[in-house]
């Protein structure tokens, strides 16, 4: 949770943050990429500019330091595409120490022209998941399955490795240990160290897509980092499941503030800043659209008690369709989940707000019973949305339908009640020097 609430200060921070310039690399470079959390189209973007500066540059390699649970199909068959083309070496380097490469990072390890773990590291369970809002039939699943192997064993012939290991991280979830996968002819080398890496694929051979062969020379190279963007960095947090839902929130607490208390404006811009942020990170994830539209319902319900007034019964509404839609809003396991306490802490934050204004609105009924609306007739009322000439005002903390006699007035203006009809006001504006 903590780690989640860590992001928030940098999602602004880095929006604004010029991208770093390094300075231009010699022929004697390695390249060395960063590749961490999930795999989704910003890693994409940034490991195929990663490889293309390299290959621009006559990098004598390319080292994807990976540490991945999975991610979506259709960018790990991007990634796989660039490293299986590349023009230069790729090294696929699993780390640190503890790291993983599973589901997509398998696919991803398994394609490179030397494929190295950490001691300490693991690869495999590599089976698909549904990520999807449809639900996949068992027999479309088997198909999803069979063509997953199939690309396993293609990408593993191609690079000499044990296809057969390879299909068992896709049929059986199977996971293989460092030493493991050594030993089963999934992995070229082990190595506790980047520079132990370096030092070991000194003369090897690599065989590249263009027919060229070319022998690494790596004793005498510098390591040059390309880490990601500043902008590439802030996309990529948007891409978490956990800043979407904080987004989306936001979103919808920003303008049912607004809707409550018109006039504030910076909960509404808030509020449509982060829903625009939250609709890009909603589309680079797997979203389940039952749970949008839930959410969606949820703030339409908070909006109807701003105008209806039903004590609660709205909001109690809302709120069970926010705590569900929050619940599913996205699919594929672990890979792709709120934090649970976030959704608890978002619902506490919701209920909270939203209880608070149900106690001023009994109060100000309550109020209304005791004074007796006779009295009304010379009252001054405040303009809560632009009477042109009808909107609604609110006087003793009730919210009024009203009509107003001539011209236009806007929120926060003041009125004087003229008289009543059921529950319609007639008002006229205040004029300079009225009490």
């Amino acid at each position: 949770m903590l780690k989640v609430l860590r992001f928030l200060p940098l999602l602004f921070l880095l929006a604004v943050l010029p991208v770093t310039i390094s300075a231009q690399p010699s022929e004697a470079s390695i390249y060395v990429l960063n590749a961490e959390g999930t795999v989704n189209p910003v890693l994409v973007d940034y490991i195929e500019r990663g490889i293309k500066q390299a290959e621009d540059n006559n990098a004598r390699a390319c080292i994807i330091q990976l540490n991945t649970p999975g991610g979506l199909l259709d960018s790990t068959e991007k990634i796989v595409i660039a490293i299986m083309n590349a023009d230069i070496p790729i090294i696929v380097y699993v780390s640190p120490k503890g790291a993983w490469a599973a589901s997509a990072g398998v696919f991803i390890t398994l394609s490179a022209h030397i494929a190295v773990m950490t001691p300490g590291t693991t690869i495999g369970a590599a089976h698909p998941v549904s990520v999807g809002d449809e639900e996949i039939s068992e027999e479309e699943m088997e198909k999803i399955v069979k063509f997953s192997a199939n690309w396993m064993q293609t990408i593993a012939d191609e690079r000499g490795r044990n296809a057969e290991e390879a299909q068992l991280a896709v049929t059986q979830s199977k996971s293989f240990t460092d030493n493991e996968a050594l030993e089963y002819n999934l992995i070229d080398l082990r190595a506790g160290t980047l520079d132990s890496l370096i030092s070991q694929v000194d003369g090897w051979q690599i065989n590249l897509a263009n027919g060229s062969i070319v022998t690494l020379n790596t004793q005498d190279a510098v390591v040059e980092d390309i880490d990601m963007s500043a902008v590439e960095r802030f996309l990529y947090a948007l891409t978490d499941p956990n800043i979407a839902y904080i987004l989306l929130s936001l979103a919808v607490l920003g303008i049912t503030v607004e809707i409550f208390n018109p006039g504030l404006i910076f909960p509404g811009v808030t509020g449509a800043i982060s829903g625009l942020f939250a609709f890009y990170s909603l589309g680079m994830l797997p979203v389940n659209y039952t749970g949008i539209l839930l959410i969606a319902l949820a703030l339409v319900l908070f909006i109807a008690e701003a105008f209806t007034s039903t004590f609660g019964l709205l909001t109690a509404g809302g709120i069970t369709s926010l705590v569900i839609g929050s619940l599913i809003l996205f699919k594929g396991g672990s890979i792709f989940q709120v934090d649970i306490w976030l959704i608890v802490l978002v619902t506490i934050i919701f209920t909270a707000f939203l209880g608070f204004v149900i106690t001023r609105i009994v109060a100000a009924h309550r109020l209304q019973a005791t004074t007796g609306r006779e009295e009304l007739p010379g009252k001054v009322a405040v303009v809560r949305t632009t009477l042109a000439p009808e909107g609604t005002v609110l006087h003793e903390g009730e919210i009024w339908k009203a009509i107003l006699d001539q011209g236009r007035a806007e929120p926060k203006e003041e009125v004087i009640i003229k008289r009543f009809d059921g529950l319609k006001l007639y008002v006229t504006k205040k004029e300079k020097g009225d009490s």
